[in-house]
């Protein structure tokens, strides 16, 4: 195993940080990197809005859960497709922007990219990270605290400081439940690993909260009811178009 794997395998979520803020120039650098991320035909669909303002860190902190780790933590950061710059210049050619879904997929995935690559550089510099779903919950309302501009679209948030905890490891799906060769496994053998993963997931839980569950009861009870159903408007209001 080689650094940068051991790096990968240390990852644990914090959501409890010291009081000490992370030097700008350690941010830029975790930008830098996260630049260095793979991107489709270079279109660099996505922006990173560091967020200092006090008061706008104690308002997205209540949006999202609440959620006490984005006042706290040492950086707040919220990572948007960012699909401005392509409309800016089809504009100034007087061109219509005509990319549709497929543009709205490609900022998704290019921003998911670049923020994995900055969390890693992150990590390596000595910061705890913690990706902040709960960015989605009340979009209309955090378009009110941050004033994005059309086709920049905010997708989550992300956590950054020094651990103020150490987390145990959460056990994942075991690499037979995710790699496959040359085709997915049929609907038997992948229950299956999921059953073998529940054990595992279950002792994780008794240890971590004293009262075990497994991972399929949680996962019917997550998708088993619509959740953050303005989403899909929130987008569409934002000029992202999924025809």
């Amino acid at each position: 195993m080689n650094e940068a794997i051991a790096l990968m395998k240390r990852h644990r979520s914090i959501r409890r940080y010291k009081s000490e803020a992370i030097p700008l120039e350690h941010v830029r650098l975790a930008v830098e990197a996260g630049q260095a991320a793979s991107t489709s035909s270079a279109i660099q669909s996505y922006c990173v809005i560091h967020v200092t303002d006090g008061l706008k860190r104690k308002k997205l902190a209540e949006l999202t859960g609440p959620q006490e780790q984005v006042r706290r933590a040492g950086a707040f950061f919220v990572v948007c497709g960012d699909t401005r710059r392509h409309r800016l210049l089809c504009a100034r050619e007087g061109r219509a922007y005509e990319a549709r879904m497929e543009a709205f997929l490609l900022a998704v995935i290019d921003a998911t990219l670049f923020a994995q690559n900055m969390a890693l550089a992150l990590e390596s510099q000595g910061y705890g990270v913690c990706y902040i779903g709960g960015l989605r919950s009340q979009l209309f309302e955090v378009e009110r605290v941050l004033t994005p501009p059309e086709g920049v679209y905010p997708l989550f948030g992300m956590c950054a400081g020094v651990a103020d905890e150490s987390p145990m490891e959460r056990p994942r799906l075991g690499a037979e439940a995710v790699l496959f060769e040359n085709k997915y496994p049929d609907d038997e053998s992948m229950l299956g690993m999921i059953e073998a993963y529940d054990e595992r997931y279950a002792r994780y839980i008794e240890r971590r909260e004293g009262a075990g569950r497994g991972w399929s009861g949680s996962m019917t009870k997550k998708f088993a009811e619509a959740r953050r159903v303005d989403v899909g408007e929130y987008y569409r209001s934002k000029g992202a178009d999924f025809s």
